[in-house]
């Protein structure tokens, strides 16, 4: 699958927020985000990180994946994405997220291979924290990471696993000098059918 165009999910969400008549003080607010930075998202001015699109979807009643490519996901009962396939979508500092079952409908946690890419100029700076309600997974396939949980910070590799909850501050950087591949499975709160 080709990857999104940034102006394009940022005009299809301009749409679904007319058609549902929305304001953007409302959408604001379901983002957690200023009337000015919501403004610069929905326009395109700005990356849309996946917590935004998440909290869009939800407010909108769409399937992030609807906002992506414009399609309704369609396949019932399985899906497979072979090596290498799926949704790739790159976002924040480089980060490149493959979701790896973009035509499944009505699922319960979102899959995704996620490469962090190394950034040397990262490496003594906090941790940039996300906020997405729900739980995460967190598999390491190769390269190491750094991973801050509120306060706590850990040093993770190939083999181990994280799993907490998202609604809470985290994130992460790769460090060792090299990228970290990792297999993240974003699963949705139980009262909502999209984060």
């Amino acid at each position: 699958m080709a990857e999104p165009n940034i102006k394009e999910v940022a005009e299809r969400i301009r749409l679904l927020r007319e058609d549902c008549d929305f304001t953007m003080q409302e959408m604001a607010d379901a983002t957690g985000r200023s009337v000015a930075e919501y403004a610069a998202q929905e326009s395109g001015e700005e990356d849309l990180s996946f917590t935004f699109l998440y909290k869009c979807a939800k407010k909108l009643g769409v399937d992030v994946i609807e906002l992506l490519t414009g399609e309704t996901p369609h396949l019932r009962g399985y899906s497979l994405e072979r090596a290498g396939e799926g949704l790739s979508i790159k976002r924040r500092a480089g980060f490149e997220y493959l979701h790896k079952a973009p035509r499944l409908r009505n699922k319960l946690a979102e899959p995704f291979v996620v490469t962090a890419p190394y950034l040397e100029e990262e490496q003594d700076k906090p941790i940039h924290l996300s906020y997405h309600k729900g739980m995460e997974l967190d598999f390491i396939i190769s390269g190491h990471l750094r991973f801050a949980y509120e306060d706590h910070i850990e040093e993770v590799g190939p083999g181990d696993t994280l799993m907490y909850d998202s609604g809470r501050g985290h994130g992460m950087i790769a460090i060792g000098g090299e990228p970290c591949v990792f297999l993240a499975i974003v699963m949705k709160p139980e009262d909502s059918d999209i984060i």
